[in-house]
């Protein structure tokens, strides 16, 4: 059985012999809902690609835990990025759209006040939007045992989604834009190792005609993932799947 993965918000040490410390909510997790105790083998990773191996050394109340280090892994920044650029879903369902993103692999999630978007982000609500979409994407990494926590932008303009775009075909990268109208479909696209990609999904009433046009015009491809057409909290996840399978990211 794998050992049980906790995430530090103070980084870990990359020596081995050296005593990594979980205490607050992680250490709390450990301790009394996960019930690690001495001697028990635990993975702790820093978000930021660091993953040690330690062995469980000593539990101090209820909300720490001490665990020397017995190996170290320094994992490589993924490339290519994927990065996908979520329109306000409703609801809840822009936590879940972040909770599938983060599992299948995604490397950086911008939230997007598309014009069709129903769920309005201003203010307070913009930065608690986005705390708490960092939050979901942090508790799914330590989920799916990644060595990366995505990071999660501030939420973004049409405009400044264009921008993005346009870095990423002037560096050799690739941006697509989900339309179920597209006659491109994903499944032919092949992709190599270089350059960012970008993934613009558009919210429950679509992408507008006008915010198709201003991405195209900035060098991204519309394209559809297959006969059906999936929610806006779903689709990105698809997307990024079939992206990662064919830039070679899950050989």
């Amino acid at each position: 059985m794998t050992a049980p993965f906790f995430l530090s918000d103070v980084g870990v040490p990359r020596q081995e012999g050296a005593v990594v410390v979980l205490e607050g909510a992680e250490g709390r997790h450990a301790v009394s809902v996960r019930r690690i105790t001495v001697g028990e083998t635990v993975l702790v990773g820093d978000g930021f690609g660091t993953v040690v191996e330690a062995e469980a050394i000593g539990v101090v109340g209820r909300d720490r835990l001490e665990a020397r280090v017995v190996s170290v892994v320094v994992h490589e920044p993924p490339s290519p990025r994927v990065i996908v650029v979520q329109a306000l879903p409703k609801g809840e369902r822009g936590d879940l759209s972040v909770e599938l993103l983060t599992e299948v692999g995604a490397d950086v999630v911008v939230p997007w006040s598309a014009s069709r978007s129903v769920a309005v982000w201003k203010g307070e609500k913009a930065q608690r939007g986005v705390e708490k979409w960092r939050t979901t994407a942090r508790e799914a990494a330590k989920q799916s045992r990644r060595p990366f926590v995505p990071e999660v932008d501030p939420l973004a303009t049409t405009a400044e989604v264009v921008a993005l775009v346009t870095a990423a075909a002037a560096s050799g990268g690739t941006a697509l834009v989900l339309h179920e109208a597209a006659s491109l479909r994903m499944s032919s696209i092949r992709l190599q190792r270089t350059g960012d990609v970008v993934l613009v999904v558009g919210p429950e009433g679509g992408i507008s005609d006008d915010e198709k046009a201003a991405f195209e015009a900035a060098g991204a491809l519309s394209a559809r993932l297959g006969p059906s057409v999936l929610r806006t909290s779903t689709a990105g996840a698809v997307a990024a799947a079939v992206v990662l399978a064919s830039c070679g990211r899950w050989d």
